[in-house]
């Protein structure tokens, strides 16, 4: 009896210190030795005509203001490299983006990098054909929630290629891909940010090759509500998903400062989902879920951050939306999602405890962290197997499935993967 007393004592002991363990935000801080060009290229920026290059030199160059693209049509930005051309924005007094395109068509951004604006890195919206490759985005310093939200944001965009990029220190998300149809993501690196991949209410992607590791969530494929587009057909494979354990560091009221740390992929709302061939490992809270927009919306940190949600809307975030149901057209159960041939590992032994999730793989799961989670809300008089809301789980080698009933008060917590082990009708 002593004995098992004083285990119990230890592991009480254990678990808090673990709770009480302080982080370090990480901190990205270049060698810089800026030249002063700013009105010679703000001046090719204001001249640039359609089917042009503009060239960007070596160097590192700092700006006040953003730098404007609007009506444009086969135009390339073109740097030395990202390592040898980089546009800081640090300092801004005018704009709020880096760079902003907006109404255009065939657009190239290769070979720079680009920092420390007021708002988003690169923004690019209602473009048609869009390249971004070998950009680094980020922002300089330890992360913090003044940090612009997106580094690379393409948004209502067609035909959308970002490849062999590398995103950093984002307060939303890193590369975010907003109400887009026809998007490849391809070959990226994606750390120090809140979310590091996001492909939110956008049609036709395919993600594949990308590493996402150190932020708090690795990879977001969402639906949200009162857009104005839905996405479904979402392929992510042969990505690599690890680490992401950081403390969010999201805007208070924004739909990404509900994701717990320690998430690796959030598949939300979204229908048509095929998830395979990925590496996913070693995250605090869960390696991946299958969830519900419910989830956002009746979790209780959710609706305190929502009394600022204003401040997010000011930045120009998804804030939570707990009344997304008067938004008819707005389904927020996921659907149709495949999870297969992929493999799942994790090094830590405990969970977090800095979420609720945590406690609930405490008392539910003995302490164990799932590799897959799904909360099983379903619309009314749906049924976890209809073809509307079929999720099918197999070959993913020991991957620790639970299903946690959460619309029951976790009622009906199982690992029992069987009921999941099935193929979507192709």
């Amino acid at each position: 009896m002593k004995k098992r007393l004083f285990l119990l004592l230890v592991l009480i002991l254990v678990v808090v210190v673990y709770m009480l363990q302080n982080e370090t935000m990480p901190n990205y801080s270049p060698a810089r030795d800026y030249i002063d060009l700013e009105s010679e290229l703000v001046e090719q920026f204001i001249l640039a005509k359609d089917s042009s290059v503009i060239e960007l030199p070596e160097g590192h160059f700092l700006f006040s203001q953003s730098l404007s693209l609007d009506h444009k049509s086969h135009l390339t930005i073109r740097g030395q490299g990202m390592d040898k051309t980089v546009l800081s924005f640090k300092g801004q007094t005018s704009g709020a983006e880096g760079i902003k395109i907006t109404n255009s068509q065939n657009i190239v951004l290769e070979d720079f990098s680009i920092e420390d604006a007021v708002g988003d890195n690169l923004k690019i919206s209602d473009t048609d054909s869009v390249v971004m490759r070998r950009i680094r985005s980020a922002w300089t310093g330890e992360v913090s929630v003044q940090n612009g939200a997106y580094a690379l944001y393409p948004v209502l965009c067609t035909n959308v290629l970002i490849e062999e990029c590398e995103v950093i220190g984002s307060s939303d998300a890193g590369i975010y891909v907003g109400q887009s149809n026809k998007v490849v993501i391809r070959n990226n690196k994606a750390f120090y940010n809140v979310a590091g991949i996001e492909s939110e209410n956008s049609t036709n992607v395919e993600i594949y090759g990308n590493e996402a590791f150190e932020n708090t969530s690795g990879l977001l494929i969402f639906n949200l509500p009162e857009l104005t587009v839905y996405g479904s057909n979402i392929k992510a494979h042969h990505n690599k998903v690890y680490n992401n354990n950081l403390t969010n560091f999201a805007v208070k009221g924004s739909i990404v400062s509900a994701v717990p740390k320690g998430t690796g992929v959030v598949i939300m709302a979204t229908k048509d989902v095929q998830f395979h061939d990925n590496i996913v490992e070693d995250h605090k809270t869960v390696n991946l879920c299958v969830v519900s927009y419910e989830i956002f919306a009746a979790d209780e940190d959710a609706k305190a951050e929502a009394s600022v949600a204003e401040e997010a809307q000011a930045r120009g975030l998804r804030p939570i939306e707990n009344d997304y149901a008067e938004d008819k057209n707005y389904n927020p159960y996921p659907g149709r999602v495949s999870i297969h041939d992929n493999s799942f590992s994790n090094a830590n032994l405990l969970p977090t405890f800095s979420n609720d999730f945590g406690l609930l793989w405490l008392f539910k799961n003995k302490v164990a962290i799932p590799d897959i989670a799904y909360d099983g809300i379903l619309a009314p008089n749906g049924s976890l197997q209809d073809n509307e809301h079929k999720l099918c789980i197999y070959n993913n080698g020991k991957a620790l499935f639970v299903y946690l009933d959460a619309a029951n008060d976790f009622e009906g917590f199982t690992r029992d993967s069987m009921p999941f082990d099935c193929k979507l009708n192709e």
